[in-house]
């Protein structure tokens, strides 16, 4: 895990694909005193990605990607981290696998957040698969990211109640409340605050 040295807040990165209402709540969790983190640069590889504009609008500098050739880009990533001194990475609904060379550089400094209570239903349509299954509950993960998908050591868990007329619309935007609140938690955990 983390440690944190003095009282100086440790440089973050999110990586983001879509709407980013993970990053704006990450953002406000590390404006906070008690936030061991600043966010220090955006990367996406998607230059529609909304978060983006979340971004602009809180002046953190946006980097955007294009992923095709995967370990030439993951390495040019590796190098803007290190220049802006990154020290752990926030994953946000960022739709792309890194590699383990990538992974292992960061060791133990990676975490992502999951709309599902894994180990169920890693990857894609969760709650789709969720709401298929008859399952009573789901919810979201944060945990540390490793080189298999949605398989890391998890740090922390919420779980949402399905209702009977749940539909996959809804139960999204349940866990995506419980997502904004758990991420937060979730860092401080990483830091043993």
């Amino acid at each position: 895990m983390v440690k944190l040295s003095g009282y100086k807040k440790v440089k973050a990165a999110v990586f983001i694909s879509g709407t980013g209402s993970n990053l704006k709540s990450l953002i406000e969790f590390s404006k906070k005193k008690k936030s061991p983190i600043s966010i220090d640069l955006i990367i996406s590889n998607n230059p529609k990605a909304k978060g983006l504009k979340i971004g602009k609008m809180n002046k953190i500098k946006r980097k955007v990607y294009n992923f095709k050739k995967k370990y030439k880009i993951e390495s040019q990533i590796l190098y803007d981290l290190k220049k802006h001194q990154v020290k752990m990475i926030c994953l946000a609904g960022f739709m792309k696998l890194l590699s383990r060379n990538f992974i292992t550089k960061f060791k133990g400094k990676i975490l992502n957040i999951h709309p599902s209570l894994l180990p169920k239903y890693k990857g894609l349509n969760t709650h789709q698969r969720a709401l298929n299954n008859n399952e009573k509950y789901s919810g979201c993960t944060v945990h540390l990211v490793n080189s298999k998908l949605d398989s890391g050591k998890i740090v922390l868990q919420k779980k949402v109640k399905i209702t009977k007329n749940e539909t996959v619309k809804s139960l999204a935007k349940k866990v995506l409340v419980q997502e904004h609140k758990l991420y937060p938690k979730a860092i401080l955990k990483v830091f043993n605050l």
